[in-house]
């Protein structure tokens, strides 16, 4: 049987490049305009999509001058959006860190059945100093403390979801039987973090629990993903590196007491697709002239926690030397990981990096025709690479309308993807099971 694809939209700014918003392809649309969202999502669903995504940030960058962010919270924005659409899958991020399991898995659960079943949260760890002293802290939180408490928190959350029996809600008017009680019960959490006695005060959600997602890549990162996650985001900028990532993740996930099919991995892909080759380069290209180096230093400072750049040349070859080692990096280790993976690799200039990742901040960039890119990404998904791809459009909505006009089809006919819905939930489209209480 052939292997099917998973689609996922992530949803960023006016498109992942980072001058996409200069681009006179991108939407006219304020970024705190929910129709921007609610017209992509419906995009998104006309294509057959898994699900689309939405990232988060808890302070405002310091590029904000030259650069474009996207602005409104996630789960109230996916709850506007739900309304407009029924099938599609609803990512939303929000952070471990600086948050309280009860409030989160509130919402998350309200989610769900505002959505009959189409809620997804992305965990996610937060390591940002800004976001820090945003929320009472002066100091950020160690690598490894975040995920120590991530771990709990999950407990907790996982916890509350499954406090109410599957068929704890009678509402008989009959017999005058609202809630079976006797299947509704705390959690009675005592731990190093938290203390929640439970429980949640709302019935059980369509899915059981939303589907989990996590993007961590480090060492720690990984086992977290194959104890918790159910799809997996992760970068890659090669083939060999995905490969690697594919095969070691699927067996932490079965080491872990998990079925490997039970985490799909999807990494970015951020294609600028033409009628010919040179047409796609060409685009890739004139948004790569729109771009400010001085916000790229800034947003590779920030990966690295805040490591000063300034010093060094745009047009003199990097080395791993220039950068911290990603092991003392307590901000995104993984994605650092990746950056200096690169830079000994190829050894490019300071503005050729910058380039790079303007492009999709270290996910793989490709510009190509619709055959290319659906060779690229059959490649990927019988070569082990992946379950699907993350899909970052670098300019919205003009990619993903040519994406799925123009890529759909081809993947449609290889046999790839689907032709339609054949469920209604997230938990479907992903085939992931219906956790049990």
């Amino acid at each position: 049987m052939t292997k099917q694809m998973h689609l996922n939209l992530f949803i960023h700014s006016r498109g992942h490049h980072e001058a996409s918003w200069r681009h006179p392809d991108a939407s006219p649309l304020p970024l705190t305009n929910v129709q921007y969202y609610a017209d992509l999502a419906q995009k998104a669903e006309a294509g057959l999509f898994d699900s689309i995504f939405l990232a988060d940030q808890l302070a405002l960058g310091d590029d904000v001058a030259r650069a474009a962010r996207s602005w409104l919270e996630p789960i109230t924005t996916l709850t506007a959006v739900s309304m407009v659409t029924s099938r599609i899958g609803l990512i939303g991020t929000c952070s471990s860190t600086y948050t309280e399991p009860f409030n989160l898995a509130r919402q998350f659960a309200s989610l769900d059945h505002i959505s009959n079943g189409r809620a997804a949260w992305n965990i996610v760890t937060s390591w940002s100093v800004a976001a820090a002293k945003n929320f009472s802290d002066d100091q950020q939180v160690s690598h490894s403390g975040r995920y120590e408490r991530a771990d709990e928190f999950l407990k907790v959350a996982k916890g509350l979801w499954d406090s109410w029996g599957d068929a704890a809600m009678l509402d008989n008017r009959k017999t005058g039987d609202y809630v079976a009680y006797d299947q509704v019960h705390p959690i009675d959490h005592q731990g190093e973090f938290y203390s929640v006695k439970g429980p949640l005060n709302m019935p059980r959600s369509p899915q059981g629990r939303p589907v989990l997602v996590q993007a961590g890549s480090s060492e720690t990162g990984r086992d977290f993903a194959a104890r918790h996650a159910e799809a997996v985001f992760t970068a890659h900028l090669e083939q060999a590196t995905a490969q690697e990532f594919y095969r070691d993740l699927k067996a932490r996930v079965v080491k872990a007491g998990r079925r490997a099919d039970q985490a799909l991995i999807l990494p970015g892909f951020s294609p600028a697709i033409a009628g010919t080759e040179a047409e796609a380069i060409q685009y890739r290209d004139d948004l790569n002239a729109l771009t400010d180096v001085e916000v790229g230093r800034k947003r590779l400072s920030g990966r690295f926690g805040g490591y000063d750049f300034s010093h060094l040349p745009l047009d003199t070859p990097l080395s791993p030397d220039d950068f911290p080692d990603p092991a003392t990096v307590e901000a995104a280790r993984s994605r650092t990981e990746v950056i200096v993976g690169m830079v000994r690799r190829e050894r490019p200039t300071l503005r050729a990096l910058l380039a790079t990742l303007a492009g999709a901040r270290g996910h793989y960039v490709y510009a190509g025709t619709p055959e290319q890119v659906a060779d690229f990404m059959e490649t990927w998904l019988n070569e082990d690479c992946a379950d699907g791809f993350n899909l970052m459009p670098p300019v919205l909505p003009k990619m993903l309308d040519v994406f799925i006009a123009e890529v759909v089809p081809i993947l449609q006919k290889r046999g790839l993807f689907r032709t339609e819905y054949t469920g209604t939930t997230l938990r479907e489209h992903y085939k992931l099971d219906r956790p049990s209480t």
